[in-house]
């Protein structure tokens, strides 16, 4: 698992209120599901940033990373307090990584449902690394507020061009991280597939929104067994009904690791963030930044043994 590094360079330095700004253009915050937390989590908006570290997870492996590295920021897509908490005292996991980052100069910002629907956010990255042409938003945003620069959440497009699911799904395994779970798949392996739908993250919410796109196969994360079951099912009934094949019924699902749907999306997020700060510059000037994309596995499974 590689990712691209990249750095900018203009004069003075960069504070980080020069980076939250350039942040807030990207993924506004206000562009986040109601019940999310994002944005700046801790860190001194006067302090200087040289370094910042993208990674999915606000885990303890990215912070080791993060020292050891000697960054000055930490951006992750999932937040580390998004629900309410009562204490971040040091005996608490999330107070001693809260600590430990405020000690080491580590300021903390979090994008996360906002960067889910953003131009060039979770989905369009997802969708771009697996072949995905000509997206358009799945669940397009509220298209009166024209101010917003998310898009809407997931992308349906084309592939180049028609391949069985086989290998659509054997291409998702090779272009995305290695994981425990690695890639899932319901449908039949040599059904012909050319529209995609995607979702990074947990997408089984969608489904309705897959099934009106027309998509021949949805490639998302975290399906559980009983909403998965009654799409298909359903998909085989409707199928039946209308006289087709029942083998054919669609959509295909193709099911990966969270952590793996959204980790594409990182080297998005770096790239964009020194080039739209080049463009704009900072009230202490630009100065050199350094991004680098995380590559330590912070997906929670270890392991899978196959059935005998």
């Amino acid at each position: 698992m590689t990712a691209p590094q990249a750095t900018s360079a203009a004069p003075d330095r960069v504070r980080l209120a020069d980076v939250v700004r350039v942040l807030d253009a990207l993924y506004p915050p206000h562009t986040a599901e109601s019940w999310d937390a994002v944005g700046l989590v801790a860190g001194d908006p006067e302090q200087p940033v040289s370094r910042v570290l993208f990674a999915v997870d606000p885990v303890e492996a990215v912070l080791d990373e993060a020292v050891e590295w000697a960054a000055d920021l930490l951006v992750t897509h999932h937040p580390l307090l998004l629900r309410g908490v009562h204490s971040v005292a040091a005996t608490t996991f999330k107070g001693a990584f809260l600590h430990r980052a405020i000690r080491r100069g580590v300021a903390v910002y979090t994008a996360h449902t906002n960067a889910d629907a953003a131009r060039g956010g979770v989905a369009e990255a997802l969708a771009e690394l697996v072949g995905v042409v000509g997206g358009e938003p799945l669940v397009p945003a509220d298209a009166r507020d024209h101010t917003l620069p998310a898009i809407g959440i997931g992308r349906v497009g084309r592939l180049e061009a028609p391949v069985p699911l086989r290998a659509f799904a054997e291409r998702v395994a090779a272009v995305l991280p290695a994981t425990a779970q690695g890639v899932r798949v319901a449908g039949d392996l040599d059904a012909v597939v050319e529209r995609v739908a995607v979702v990074g993250g947990a997408g089984d919410s969608l489904f309705d929104a897959v099934r009106s796109s027309g998509a021949d196969v949805y490639l998302t994360a975290d399906l559980r067994h009983h909403p998965a079951s009654e799409l298909r099912e359903r998909a085989e009934h409707e199928a039946r009904a209308a006289g087709r094949d029942p083998g054919d019924a669609r959509p295909f699902l193709v099911d990966v690791a969270h952590f793996a749907s959204e980790w594409p999306w990182l080297a998005h997020a770096a790239r964009d963030l020194v080039r739209l700060l080049g463009e704009t510059g900072g009230a202490s000037g630009a100065g050199k930044l350094d991004v680098r994309v995380s590559t330590r596995p912070t997906d929670p499974w270890t392991a899978r043994f196959p059935s005998p």
